[in-house]
């Protein structure tokens, strides 16, 4: 049978919801790996709205729900509803809604508060030793949620290419450990059934963030 495998979104682009291509890459690579994905998110308000062209917030207020239907094509459930136990993996791609709508970390870091019926649905799936796929800024809930736990968001070390590298310092202050890795490559904490990829916190070619998130997908399958 199909592995059925949960996906949860943040809103519709990159400064004020999910990243697009990073979640229309999970959606693509677990189709190829004959997978089935089951689109979900939650029914709030998103913190704001981001003119995509201006990079600057309107007054308009949109729904994380609603929004997140438009990556989905429509056929998307409220994150209220999912039931851990008729699915056998979860992924989060990245994109500021990750920072902004299912958590706080956008505007307090390290001492964030993580959405109530997301941390419940990661809780679920880790008691459940069921894998989880994080990607981009999305690792930063299990190192809120999961103490000591392994992760990657990419490099430690600021530079062009590695731009949001001072995330992977306040995960370690949270007490996890960072793993440096290229875009291109996965780590795998094996004891906490997590598996990350940087994706779009590297300055990288499209198609190797796709590379990188392929991975991840087929790492989160083999472990379901």
């Amino acid at each position: 049978m199909a592995k059925r495998v949960a996906v949860v979104l943040a809103g519709c682009g990159v400064f004020d919801g999910s990243e697009i291509h990073e979640a229309s890459a999970v959606l693509v690579h677990l189709s190829r790996e004959g997978a089935q994905a089951e689109v979900y998110a939650p029914n709030i308000p998103q913190m704001h709205v981001v003119d995509h062209v201006k990079g600057q917030p309107t007054p308009e207020q949109r729904n994380v729900l609603v929004e997140s239907a438009r990556i989905a094509r429509g056929n998307i459930r409220d994150l209220a509803k999912l039931d851990v136990k008729g699915l056998d993996a979860l992924i989060i791609p990245g994109g500021f809604g990750v920072a902004k709508n299912l958590s706080t970390w956008a505007t307090q870091g390290k001492n964030c508060s993580i959405s109530q019926e997301v941390e419940d649905v990661l809780r679920a799936f880790h008691a459940a030793h069921k894998p989880i796929g994080l990607c981009c800024i999305s690792p930063v809930l299990a190192a809120k949620i999961f103490p000591g736990c392994e992760v990657t968001v990419g490099h430690d070390t600021e530079c062009e290419q590695w731009p949001y590298a001072k995330t992977a310092e306040a995960m370690k202050e949270l007490g996890c450990r960072h793993v440096n890795s290229q875009v291109t490559e996965v780590h795998v904490d094996a004891r906490n059934r997590l598996v990350t990829t940087s994706a779009f916190m590297c300055n990288a070619p499209i198609h190797d963030i796709h590379d990188g998130i392929g991975k991840m997908v087929r790492e989160v399958l083999r472990l379901a």
